[in-house]
């Protein structure tokens, strides 16, 4: 009998010691998971909203959208379109700041010689409307954009301050890169030497030259190029006169572009030797710096001091970084407020631009943007689980990335070149803008599903919202309806949409924990739940101590009710007391009971319409 009784206490004992080692183990699993699924970096409140217009577009009321349209056919818009209610429908997308695309003079087909402007020569010019990244005049606005052109830089005044009044921010663009191959200021302030006006044309690259060179030929236009798809203008002949010529704007060094290079543009010269090959530094960012770094500097002072509160800069990592870190402090001592946007590509340089480059914020197209739109693609082995690598890669650095899912580079949600469907925007945002604490961003027509569809001309037929042409945007006009801006024309299908976006970035901008909040992704947990689908369902939690918010996003064609596995250590962390909550939707309204004591084995259950995102607070 007592031989029996040890046997059984000896079995118990085994028993008792491997249920302690299991239990060890699988919560040492979890602490490893939970490490791995937290931010580490200091959290700063970065959260704000912009909203890019192609002011050209925006306010243009013209639907005729005939193929190389001019600009009396199609029509264009102008700054006074962007009046009062525009700037008020806009603000109550949640929006801080207005990204103005295309405001400085570029070259243009349009005749404006009878206000002493010079015609652009065809031959360099994309599209009838011409590029507003080939700058002919960096102290000017462009001519189009006035209602009386011989006002048009106090038309861009009256603008800044109806948006500052409307109580709102201006970004407009800075073009670092490169210019129109015709530049020639005619606006610029008494004392300011014009670019390439004392260059040593005889000289490939010389540090002081604001241009590069290919010393005795003369510049060929592209073979095959057919501007303005073949309609006849008096300019437009095969040629432009550049002896010698410059190197293009995208760096090929040739005096014959093809017409893949920016070949209406030439490059600028920042003391970087691009003609030999080696891309050698020549400058002293502590001495006599080049003299591109001081021209340009003074076009950055010119527009800060008439009250423009950002720049977004076009091709950055073009520029050299140390360019950014001399000339961003001199500009943020003039309005300590004012940022600076990068369009940046190169995540291995994205530390570089940030830390001594100096910018405050840097796209981030090549990590989200691209994670997201593979799965709204439906893409073969897309997953969102990716999303977990995408923002660990950047931890250290997440609040300084601008997110967003369209832009006038990208193609439109709606287009049948992306989603094809607008609805996908939904969760796609939901995920942009509280992922981080940085800034969000959506394009004009995104709110409202502008699929970007038919040829515009020069941009052809290709899911985006030509930027080369005269052009009516469809969708985006029913909000405008007349510039009374009241959506009045929309579908209810677009109203809703509308309304989507509204409610989620102004949750993404008022709530505390997805300004200022730590981020806890609750992918990992989710790995082996068959209840939820990891490939098509994302979520994660943003906390301070007096806010929480869960985030779920279905990316599913499908209304599902999933279940997040929420580990106890993960409520313990984020200072969950109370078993059962009544969560509030911010984007909805709705409400959703929440019953904690399943969060750690079976899961919350969560219902979730198709297409949708919640950001459930409690």
């Amino acid at each position: 009998m007592i031989k029996k009784i040890t046997v059984i206490g000896a079995l118990l004992s085994l028993l008792i010691a491997g249920c302690s080692t299991s239990h060890d183990k699988e919560e040492k699993k979890v602490k490893k998971l939970l490490a791995e699924s937290q931010s580490t970096e200091k959290i700063e409140d970065h959260k704000i909203i912009i909203y890019q217009m192609m002011t050209r577009l925006f306010g243009n009321t013209n639907n005729t959208n005939k193929p190389w349209g001019t600009l009396t056919e199609n029509g264009v818009g102008k700054f006074n379109d962007i009046n009062d209610a525009a700037l008020q429908g806009i603000k109550d997308l949640g929006t801080t700041h207005v990204w103005y695309t295309g405001v400085i003079e570029h070259a243009v087909i349009t005749d404006y010689r009878k206000f002493g402007i010079p015609l652009d020569d065809a031959d360099v010019v994309k599209g009838r409307a011409g590029s507003p990244y080939a700058i002919k005049d960096y102290y000017d606005v462009n001519p189009d954009l006035a209602v009386n052109v011989d006002q048009r830089v106090e038309e861009f005044e009256a603008l800044i301050k109806r948006t500052h009044d409307n109580g709102l921010k201006v970004i407009i663009d800075f073009v670092p890169n490169h210019v129109a191959r015709k530049y020639h200021s005619d606006k610029k302030p008494k004392g300011v030497e014009d670019f390439g006006a004392s260059d040593n044309v005889k000289q490939g690259f010389d540090a002081n030259n604001n241009f590069y060179y290919i010393p005795g030929k003369p510049f060929e236009v592209p073979e095959g190029y057919n501007p303005l798809g073949g309609d006849k203008f008096p300019t437009s002949d095969g040629k432009f006169k550049e002896i010698p010529a410059k190197v293009s704007g995208n760096g090929a060094v040739t005096y014959a572009p093809t017409v893949n290079d920016w070949f209406e543009t030439v490059r600028l010269n920042y003391g970087v030797n691009h003609i030999s090959g080696n891309g050698e530094k020549v400058f002293d960012i502590n001495g006599d710096v080049p003299s591109t770094w001081k021209k340009t500097l003074a076009v950055l002072t010119y527009w800060t001091k008439k009250g423009v509160d950002g720049f977004r800069c076009d091709m950055a990592e073009m520029v050299p970084v140390e360019y950014w870190n001399w000339m961003i402090p001199q500009i943020k001592k003039i309005n300590p407020n004012i940022r600076f946007i990068a369009e940046v590509y190169n995540p291995t340089e994205y530390k570089n631009y940030i830390f001594n480059g100096k910018f405050d914020y840097l796209y981030d197209k090549v990590g989200v943007y691209d994670s997201l739109r593979a799965v709204m693609e439906d893409r073969p082995g897309s997953s969102l689980s990716h999303l977990t690598k995408v923002w660990k890669d950047m931890d250290g650095f997440n609040n300084h990335m601008l997110r967003f899912l369209e832009n006038h580079d990208e193609q439109r949600i709606a287009s049948k070149e992306f989603a094809n469907d607008p609805a996908l925007g939904v969760p796609g945002m939901a995920v942009s803008a509280a992922l981080g604490s940085g800034p969000v961003m959506v394009y004009f027509g995104q709110e409202v599903g502008e699929p970007a569809i038919g040829e515009s001309g020069f941009s052809g037929d290709d899911g985006r919202s030509t930027i080369f042409d005269y052009w009516g945007i469809p969708e985006h006009q029913k909000w405008v309806n007349g510039h009374k801006y009241d959506g009045e024309l929309l579908s209810d299908q677009q109203k809703t949409l509308r309304n989507d976006y509204k409610n989620l970035l102004k949750a993404a901008k008022g709530s505390e924990a997805i300004r200022k909040g730590h981020l806890i992704d609750l992918q990992q947990f989710n790995r082996t739940n068959s209840q939820y689908n990891v490939d098509k369902t994302y979520s994660f939690i943003r906390y301070t101590n007096t806010d929480k918010v869960l985030i779920v996003a279905n990316f599913e064609n499908k209304d599902i009710t999933t279940e997040v596995i929420i580990p106890n250590e993960v409520l313990t962390l984020i200072g969950i007391k109370e078993s059962k909550i009544s969560a509030k939707d911010l984007i909805s309204g709705d409400t959703i009971d929440i019953d904690f004591d399943k969060a750690n084995e079976r899961g919350l259950s969560i219902p979730i319409k198709k297409y949708g995102a919640l950001y459930l607070s409690f």
